[in-house]
C-alpha cells in the first residue's frame, strides 16, 4: 500500500521542467552502454549526462579499451575521472582486477558508488598520482567544476579554486611492479608526456592512450610514442581514433 502524502505536500498543476521530468521517472541512476551511472547534478553537469545518455561519453577511449580487454588481465587506469571505463570494463569484460587512480579526492565517493551500482567487486580505486619518482604530497586543486579540478592552480574565474587538497605521490615503477598490468589506460590531461617516459615496465600488452597535444605539444606526443615503443609497444592505427592513441604488443 502506497503511503499517504505528508501535509506538507503542495499538489500544483504546474507542468514539470524535462530535466525534473527525467529525475522524477528515473531518480538514481543514468544508463549509458550498458552500464548505471549515478545521479549526482552537483557532480555531473548537463552536457556529461546528455553524453552519458547517448553512449557518446570517453567513447573513443571505451571503443578502443571494449576491443582491447581480455579474460584474465590486470587493467590499470591512470585519471579515473568519475569511473566510467573502470566501470565499463568490469561490467562488460572478465579482467582479473581493475587498478583505478584518481588524484582528485572529490571524486572517489562517486567511483565506488559506480561500482557497487553496478556489482563491481574487482576494481581499486587509489587517491593518488604516479609519478617518475615518490615524494612528498602534492596540491590539488578542487574547483567548482570538479571535473576542471586539477594540480594547476591557474583557471577561469567559472571554475575558481575552492580547495587545495594534499595528494599522496608515488613511484610509477615501483606501482607497475606491484601491480603487474597487462593493459594500461591513461587519461590524465598532459601529464602523460611527463610520467610514462619514466616507466621501465615491459609486462604491457596494450595500452590505451588519451593524448592532450593542446597541453604537451609535439615534443610531448613524441615522448609518448618512444615511452610506448620502449615498452614493447606498436602503435596500432586501426583502433586508434583522433587523440586517443591505442598500442599493442604484437600477436
Amino acid at each position: 500500500m502506497n503511503a499517504p502524502l505528508s501535509p506538507e505536500v503542495a499538489v500544483t498543476d504546474q507542468p514539470v521542467p524535462q530535466e525534473d521530468a527525467e529525475t522524477a521517472t528515473k531518480p538514481s541512476v543514468i544508463p549509458s552502454r550498458g552500464i548505471k551511472m549515478p545521479m549526482d547534478k552537483a557532480l555531473l553537469r548537463p552536457r556529461i549526462r546528455q553524453s552519458l545518455r547517448k553512449n557518446s561519453y570517453e567513447g573513443y577511449e571505451a571503443d578502443a579499451i571494449m576491443k582491447i580487454a581480455r579474460e584474465g588481465d590486470t587493467v590499470i587506469e591512470l585519471g579515473a575521472g568519475i569511473g566510467y571505463i573502470s566501470t565499463l570494463i568490469g561490467v562488460h569484460k572478465p579482467v582479473k582486477a581493475i587498478h583505478a587512480f584518481e588524484a582528485n579526492p572529490r571524486l572517489i565517493d562517486y567511483i565506488h558508488r559506480a561500482h557497487a551500482l553496478n556489482g563491481v567487486t574487482n576494481a581499486t580505486v587509489h587517491n593518488a598520482l604516479l609519478a617518475p619518482r615518490k615524494g612528498p604530497p602534492c596540491d590539488f586543486y578542487i574547483r567548482q567544476n570538479f571535473l576542471a579540478s586539477s594540480m594547476d592552480p591557474e583557471g577561469g574565474p567559472e571554475d575558481g579554486v575552492v580547495a587545495v587538497e594534499q595528494i599522496e605521490v608515488r613511484n610509477i615503477n615501483t606501482t607497475f611492479r606491484e601491480i603487474k598490468p597487462d593493459v594500461l589506460v591513461c587519461d590524465i590531461e598532459g601529464a602523460e608526456a611527463e610520467i610514462l617516459p619514466a616507466l621501465k615496465y615491459d609486462g604491457l600488452r596494450a595500452a590505451v592512450i588519451e593524448l592532450h597535444p593542446q597541453n604537451v605539444g609535439a615534443p610531448g606526443i613524441r615522448a609518448v610514442f618512444d615511452a610506448m615503443h620502449a615498452a614493447g609497444l606498436a602503435f596500432y592505427p586501426r583502433w586508434s581514433h583522433r587523440k586517443v592513441a591505442v598500442f599493442r604488443r604484437e600477436w
